[in-house]
């Protein structure tokens, strides 16, 4: 059951409490918790399993997922796919969100091109992502890149001090931050994709080294 005050009733802004993921995401195609939606094609809510014990969190829907409706669609949701598969963590322990669940874009051309958030989008729409540990109270939260560290660790939180170390948190039993697929992507060279993609395997081994 949802529950939602008068004025939460009035004014869209979503979500108050729900335990169940799939009304949540039903719920959050309705969200007007800022000004994303309107030159987003959809909300891009979280999906996998309701039983998954871990949560992997990113920043905010790329261009394939505003057009699909799916988060981690796109180059840098396949690459993580990928990685995921080669360190033997199967798909139906996963479940996939963003810290934001509205395309943020700007136009480059004929290409959308991604924006970061602003804090304001990003407190906006934390409590969709708190309704979402909530509801599936998982075992590991994976925090992918510097967005989705801060929004739940603290914005002085720097992921390149912590990437790949167990954090002491009271969200989960197992929290570790590493950085996004789309940083790996976006390396200058060769050599700098090989090393990057060799510390982000490592940081996804200690994740499928543990038994929960």
């Amino acid at each position: 059951m949802v529950i939602r005050s008068k004025k939460a009733r009035q004014s869209r802004e979503l979500p108050l409490l729900s335990y169940n993921l799939k009304k949540l995401s039903e719920e959050a195609q309705n969200c007007r918790n800022c000004d994303l939606w309107q030159n987003a094609t959809q909300t891009v809510f979280g999906e996998g399993s309701p039983n998954a014990c871990i949560m992997l969190i990113g920043e905010v829907p790329g261009d394939q997922e505003d057009l699909q409706g799916h988060p981690f669609v796109g180059p840098a949701g396949k690459f993580l796919r990928a990685k995921l598969e080669e360190v033997g963590i199967e798909m139906k322990r996963v479940y996939l969100t963003n810290a934001v669940k509205h395309f943020k874009w700007e136009r480059r051309g004929k290409r959308r091109i991604h924006k970061k958030p602003s804090v304001g989008e990003i407190t906006a729409c934390k409590p969709w992502l708190n309704a979402e540990i909530t509801a599936l109270k998982p075992k590991i939260i994976v925090c992918l890149g510097a967005t989705a560290a801060q929004t739940l660790l603290g914005r002085s939180f720097r992921v390149t001090q912590h990437r790949g170390e167990f954090l002491e948190s009271t969200i989960a039993p197992y929290v570790m931050a590493t950085v996004h697929p789309s940083a790996i992507l976006r390396a200058p060279d060769e050599d700098s994709r090989h090393e990057q993609e060799r510390q982000f395997l490592a940081d996804l081994k200690k994740i499928a080294a543990i038994r929960v």
